[in-house]
């Protein structure tokens, strides 16, 4: 028997060990991260409606483009 079948099977005959259990755990935190993530990511639409009329005084200052060369 190599290594890497005793290591398989005393893993498998260990008490207490719960694979589904944090299989579970480690889906649950993910889809948390991907949620923030994802709320992160909304809060920033429609940013530039947000200050329409400061961006229509700066097109008039500086030309539709923005550069004043």
């Amino acid at each position: 028997m190599n290594l890497v079948a005793q290591i398989a099977m005393a893993a498998a005959e260990a008490p207490g060990h719960n694979v589904m259990g944090q299989t579970v755990i480690a889906g649950i935190i993910a889809a948390v991260v991907f949620a923030a993530l994802g709320l992160v990511t909304l809060s920033y639409r429609n940013v530039a409606n947000r200050h329409s009329a400061k961006a229509e005084a700066f097109a008039e200052k500086h030309g539709e483009d923005g550069h004043s060369h």
